[in-house]
């Protein structure tokens, strides 16, 4: 039995209504795989610009330089070293305020500050500001340290201004000693001009 042609009409529109449900099918695949594709990029570009920043980060802590100072000696002595256990001191060149007119200290290997450096230039410096030389009590000294170290076998430079904790007392006929205490970093600076013009503007508020 033949069909009609309303009857070939009604199929020939159920089969256009099926293909296109299935090429909209088809598009929805197509747009949830764009989808997901995107997504997973996006994942991973995020992923890796929060390693790298991470990385950065890391590289930059990794790189500043933190000083650990022990007393010894009964203070005549203050032991430097990298708190960081990657990193590890070469040689250090410490500039003192121009009020005690020395010349830097250079050292190599053996980190460290002694007070034999400074101490009878310090008192005197103390004593020519008028007022503090006969104040015993504790005291700070800025001085600027530029440290070659490695840090994870690589080399690298550190210039800061740190702060000499310290302390005087005065014995009879022995007059003001001083006793080393420990030490503070105070920031980093740009270059070496810099960093002696901000030595000088700490001494002088030290030392008055």
């Amino acid at each position: 039995m033949s069909d009609t042609p309303q009857e070939r009409q009604e199929a020939a529109r159920v089969r256009r209504r099926w293909l296109t449900l299935g090429e909209l099918l088809a598009i929805a695949a197509v747009v949830i795989s764009a989808l997901t594709f995107w997504n997973s990029y996006r994942e991973r570009t995020s992923s890796e610009t929060q390693r790298q920043a991470e990385s950065a980060k890391s590289s930059k802590s990794a790189a500043t330089l933190v000083l650990k100072a022990t007393a010894e000696r009964d203070g005549r002595t203050l032991a430097l070293s990298a708190r960081a256990e990657s990193q590890t001191i070469q040689s250090q060149t410490i500039t003192f305020p121009k009020a005690l007119g020395l010349d830097p200290v250079e050292t190599t290997g053996d980190a460290r500050i002694e007070r034999d450096w400074f101490e009878s230039e310090l008192v005197k410096a103390r004593k020519a500001a008028g007022g503090v030389h006969d104040q015993p009590g504790d005291a700070r000294l800025p001085v600027l340290i530029t440290t070659h170290f490695l840090v994870d076998g690589e080399p690298a430079t550190d210039s800061a201004l740190f702060q000499i904790g310290y302390e005087t007392s005065k014995a009879f006929l022995q007059g003001t000693s001083v006793k080393l205490k420990g030490l503070s970093r105070v920031g980093a600076v740009k270059d070496e001009a810099s960093g002696k013009q901000r030595l000088e503007a700490l001494a002088g508020s030290s030392l008055k």
